[in-house]
């Protein structure tokens, strides 16, 4: 989790004010990123959680030598213990996101269906010189026009990856977080949980390839 907001780590569950080891002490080079893991969180699943004390990293890191790689250097310690590392950024194109680009492999770019989440988009891939995974449509409401509009006019503007799988504007999802429990852990049955298997399953497809 690299957003000082922490959502994803109080979205698994974790009070994320309680925790003493977090990324920002590893961004800091205060401890081993090994000793900031939560492990087994769900089956399979390790986490590295956040909270609004990275939202400090960027002035921190400014006296810092070659600070765009400190998160880089710190995965690849540990990389090969994972068939996935996802790097969950903040929405801004900050050191903190910077620093999980130099690490990733790939990004994948998930954009609301609405007006302004395609400005955001255009301006990030004109920015980044990284493979784009692709793009994910999030909250669609197949009842407005808007939705259809923005992935539209996405599949006519970017010549970008774009997954099949639409992940839809959906109350058991908007729900799950507040009990600190992932969709198909708090829901399976959902749609929003059917939505986020079908995704994951096109995601293992792609890159199940280059595992061999």
């Amino acid at each position: 989790d690299i957003d000082p907001q922490g959502n994803t780590t109080s979205g698994l569950g974790i009070a994320k004010d309680n925790v003493d080891n977090t990324i920002y002490e590893v961004m800091l080079q205060e401890i081993d990123i090994s000793d900031a893991i939560c492990k087994d969180i769900f089956e399979n699943l390790d986490i590295i959680p956040s909270n609004v004390n990275l939202a400090g990293a960027e002035i921190d890191l400014i006296d810092i030598e070659n600070r765009e790689y400190i998160l880089k250097n710190a995965i690849n310690t540990v990389r090969n213990n994972y068939d996935y590392v996802i790097l969950d950024c903040p929405p801004s194109l900050s050191m903190l996101t910077v620093n999980a680009m130099t690490a990733a492999d790939t990004v994948l770019v998930p954009i609301q269906c609405e007006y302004y989440a395609l400005e955001g988009l255009s301006q990030l891939i004109h920015t980044i010189d990284l493979e784009l995974e692709g793009v994910v449509f999030t909250m669609y409401d197949s009842r407005t026009n808007l939705s259809l509009q923005v992935v539209e006019n996405v599949k006519d503007n970017l010549k970008q990856n774009i997954y099949k799988t639409i992940i839809p504007r959906n109350i058991r999802l908007a729900e799950a977080p507040s009990h600190g429990l992932p969709i198909n852990k708090y829901d399976t049955k959902s749609s929003g949980a059917e939505s986020y298997r079908m995704l994951a399953d096109e995601v293992m497809s792609r890159w199940l390839p280059m595992s061999y």
